[in-house]
């Protein structure tokens, strides 16, 4: 549905449509009305098998709350923001209210221009490792936001991680609910504005390769490729496991991810632990001196790629609110 909105919340709400989401599904509605905007999860596009709690869909949406208030920052203008202010709504993630001017900061600038280029990288990285002073501006953006970014150097931690990712990828390739779920949201016809297409999904790894990623095609079209032999991994963690922490862990780690990118990194997502249940357990086990864990990341320096396609902000706003002001 298309409707008017006021032209500094339409140029934030296209910074909010380039989050990250699983998938690429684009789990996220907006209702607008005058200076009020919410950000709503679309439960028709959340993954009933992989994601059946709606974490990894309220993680994107955390991500595209972010984005829309670096959108708001980019034009000098404050977003008042409320996360859940309804109990009776679960749904209703977050609401921003547009109220005022203050001039843009450097670092926001840098922020809301790196969102146009932050694309999640699934093809391998150079054998070059991320320096450790660049592990604190990152931290320091997801804690900005309300979360953590817990760095996870080649360790017992590093194998316990390897050896989830694996397990978790095995049993996804054998389930054919999960195999039947992800093949909505592969490839496609020309134009289509959702979904991974072939380029944005990477080669898959060569044999021996000691981290797992994701595999979207089987099989793969794309000839396998060597990938980097320990990349940084990472996991963005909070102090809570309720709907809340995961909208704050979506935002924190779009936000990291951004600081990422002004950095020259890149940075795709190891979510094939948190779709199994099994090794959800195991994974929240080994980080529970952390809080709770709510994503991993792999960062490194990856090549130039493209952007997956996105709906449009008018396909993806109605004109109503109905929340509490």
């Amino acid at each position: 549905m298309t409707t008017t909105v006021r032209p500094v919340i339409a140029t934030a709400l296209e910074a909010a449509i380039r989050a990250p989401s699983p998938f690429n599904t684009q789990p996220w509605l907006f209702e607008v009305d005058g200076p009020h905007v919410a950000v709503r999860l679309d439960r028709r596009r959340v993954l009933t098998v992989a994601d059946p709690d709606a974490r990894e869909a309220r993680l994107a949406c955390g991500a595209a709350l972010c984005n829309l208030r670096l959108g708001l920052r980019a034009q000098n203008s404050i977003g008042l923001m409320r996360v859940l202010p309804d109990p009776a709504d679960i749904d209703l993630l977050a609401t921003i209210r547009v109220a005022g001017e203050r001039k843009v900061s450097a670092a926001e600038r840098q922020l809301a221009d790196a969102i146009a280029r932050r694309h999640t990288n699934r093809h391998p990285f150079r054998e070059h490792p991320v320096p450790p002073d660049a592990r604190t501006p990152l931290a320091d953006a997801a804690r900005t936001e309300g979360a953590e970014l817990v760095f996870i150097d080649v360790s017992e931690r590093y194998d316990t991680v390897v050896r989830l990712v694996r397990e978790a990828e095995r049993a996804m390739a054998s389930s054919g609910k999960y195999q039947r779920e992800i093949r909505r949201w592969l490839g496609g016809p020309p134009g289509r504005r959702d979904g991974v297409p072939l380029a944005a999904a990477g080669p898959a790894p060569s044999s021996g390769r000691l981290l797992q990623l994701r595999t979207y095609y089987r099989p793969n079209p794309l000839p396998p490729r060597m990938f980097e032999r320990q990349p940084l991994l990472a996991a963005v963690t909070t102090s809570g496991s309720t709907p809340r922490f995961d909208v704050l862990a979506g935002a924190g780690m779009q936000r990291a991810l951004l600081a990422a990118c002004t950095l020259g990194l890149s940075a795709s997502f190891l979510s094939q632990p948190f779709e199994i249940e099994a090794t959800r357990r195991e994974l929240a086990a080994e980080f529970r001196n952390h809080g709770e864990v709510h994503t991993l990341l792999r960062i490194g320096y990856g090549p130039p790629i493209g952007a997956t396609p996105r709906r449009g902000v008018g396909e993806v706003t109605v004109p109503r609110m109905r929340v509490p002001r």
